[in-house]
């Protein structure tokens, strides 16, 4: 059962989510993941509740990362930033695609997509605009 509420990421610079696990591993070892942001979510209790951050690769949202913890985290400006510590576990779900947007959005468990089956884990990606027009067909 999906969280009542996660967000939503552009993921930029990573191909797809075997690119992410890998920067991520390389980056934090076998510690949680972490990413931070500008702003402090307001719905942080509901967040906290099993809430996960989706992953979007160029246009696709493709993996999702279950969000352990919130951590403040001031910046050598002085400018309280918001720390998202994340499972190292990526999951992947159905491909759903996804306009470019700044920051990152709020995502109600109703709308998220479903996980995929752990076989298909190992699949490789389709190309992100194949993988969207299927998306948009109701294919995956």
């Amino acid at each position: 059962m999906a969280a009542s509420l996660n967000l939503v990421k552009l993921c930029v610079g990573a191909e797809g989510p075997d690119d992410l696990a890998r920067w991520q591993k390389q980056r934090f070892g076998d510690a949680p993941a972490c990413h931070v942001t500008r702003m402090w979510p307001r719905r942080e209790a509901e967040l906290l509740d099993g809430g996960s951050i989706y992953w979007v690769f160029k246009g696709v949202m493709l993996a999702r990362q279950r969000i352990l913890r919130l951590d403040e985290r001031i910046g050598e400006d002085g400018i309280r930033r918001c720390a998202l510590m994340l499972d190292r576990d990526l999951v992947r779900v159905g491909a759903v695609p996804r306009r470019p947007f700044q920051g990152w959005r709020y995502l109600e468990g109703k709308d998220a997509p479903a996980d995929l089956p752990a076989s298909r884990g190992e699949e490789e990606p389709l190309p992100p605009r194949v993988a969207a027009a299927l998306a948009e067909m109701g294919l995956v």
